[in-house]
């Protein structure tokens, strides 16, 4: 009998390893990653195009068309498209980041041969019709109206304004000004530039047979063959940190945001700085949660995150906090990253944060889904798959001199943007 009064024993996690991932190109040279993994007969299919800010010659277009990608083509209008989905049980959908748009469908395999056709046709000729397009523009604009009513997304715009230009592709912020110019002919420009073979990456997974290939080749094998579209001429990017408080109508409490730029995962030291930034915000065993949340009480929550994207990335500090404890919160943030500069982690907390860092990579293996993500991630970025096992390896590996040395290079209070959002007065207000 199993004795329940016995909790199970915890055992390390010594060895990780990423699934085998089937390469192969479309004849139009689509690269396509295969994860074949699972019992269940279900698809996920990503076709990713680089087609995002860099790739922009206006602003606010690459996020505008993925939204309208499934808004009707020349043959059919979005609610037939949604419609059609809808009676296979499957959903479609146009994730967006700052440097990509995908186009991502889910259904039970059997219905993989009838759905694809739908998908080709959006791919190759939607319609971006311009009465569905102002009514979107308008959900956007009230939107950011309500966006901009929280100080923390006000105080999150901010930091990356900041650190890259209001006029880089990874710094600019939306407006209403901005979503008002957006013009049909500015998507179907964009979408003629870039939704080509050359900007492409398909990603497959599930439980996957050999009619897959043959179906992707019949139907993502029509879309042009094209040269990889060149990348826009970033503007110069601010070298000097500074603190800045912003006057906020939130009275309660105030947004604080506290980052630096850095690099993107392509950097020698970004498997590292991984580890550095989880140790100081990112679980709620970490520095900064032990000591603002534990210890003061300051906030419910904080975090340290890294932010990456394909062609560069930061790091940042978040939290919201009342008035009358900023101060303090703002003096012990500081104080954590002092002390990751000057004293190295002991053996138990470093074998605690490997423990979980493990777990965390664990849990990125469960399903083919899950595994895709991995895939993704890396395939975007130009990185191999056998950076998971370096990631791995760099985790178990890691010593507290090489966190401290890195805290010591990347963490110094005068390289950081403090940006504080809300109704305080103080020597920084603007």
């Amino acid at each position: 009998m199993l004795d329940r009064t016995q909790p199970p024993k915890i055992h390390e996690i010594t060895d990780l390893l990423l699934p085998e991932v089937r390469q192969y190109q479309l004849s139009n040279g689509i690269p396509v990653y295969e994860v074949n993994m699972g019992t269940q007969d279900i698809l996920k299919l990503e076709v990713v195009f680089e087609a995002g800010r860099p790739y922009e010659s206006k602003q606010l277009i690459s996020r505008v068309t993925a939204a309208m990608l499934k808004e009707g083509t020349r043959q059919r209008k979005g609610a037939e498209i949604a419609e059609l989905f809808d009676f296979y049980g499957a959903s479609i959908g146009t994730p967006y980041n700052l440097d990509n748009i995908s186009f991502t469908l889910y259904t039970l395999s059997k219905h993989f041969e009838s759905l694809l056709p739908i998908v080709a046709e959006i791919l190759l000729e939607p319609d971006f019709p311009d009465a569905e397009l102002q009514p979107l523009l308008m959900r956007y604009q009230q939107r950011l109206q309500v966006d901009l009513s929280r100080a923390d997304v006000v105080a999150y715009r901010q930091l990356t304004e900041f650190i890259y230009g209001k006029n880089h592709p990874y710094g600019y912020n939306s407006s209403a000004e901005t979503f008002r110019a957006v013009q049909r002919e500015d998507l179907i420009a964009h979408f003629k530039q870039n939704f080509h073979a050359g900007n492409a990456r398909i990603i497959i997974s599930g439980k996957i047979d050999s009619t897959i290939s043959k179906l992707l080749e019949q139907y993502l094998g029509q879309l042009t063959k094209k040269a990889k579209t060149p990348l826009a001429t970033f503007p110069p990017i601010p070298t000097k940190a500074q603190k800045v408080h912003i006057k906020h109508t939130d009275r309660a409490q105030s947004a604080i945001r506290i980052g630096r730029r850095l690099f993107s995962r392509q950097h020698p030291d970004y498997p590292s700085m991984y580890v550095l930034s989880t140790l100081l915000g990112g679980y709620f065993g970490s520095r900064l949660m032990m000591n603002i949340r534990e210890k003061n009480g300051y906030t419910y929550g904080i975090y340290s995150s890294l932010d990456t994207m394909r062609h560069d990335g930061f790091m940042y500090i978040g939290t919201e906090v009342s008035n009358d404890v900023l101060a303090p919160t703002l003096q012990e943030i500081y104080n954590e990253l002092r002390v990751l500069r000057e004293t190295l982690a002991d053996k138990k907390e470093l074998q605690m944060l490997r423990n979980y860092l493990m777990g965390t990579l664990l849990n990125t293996l469960d399903g083919a889904f899950n595994v895709s993500e991995i895939v993704k991630a890396f395939v975007l970025d130009d990185l191999p798959l056998s950076y998971f096992q370096e990631l791995v390896e760099i985790i178990q590996g890691i010593q507290a001199s090489k966190l401290q040395a890195l805290a010591q290079q990347y963490l110094q209070e005068e390289d950081m943007w403090e940006v504080v959002v809300g109704n305080v007065e103080n020597q920084y207000s603007k």
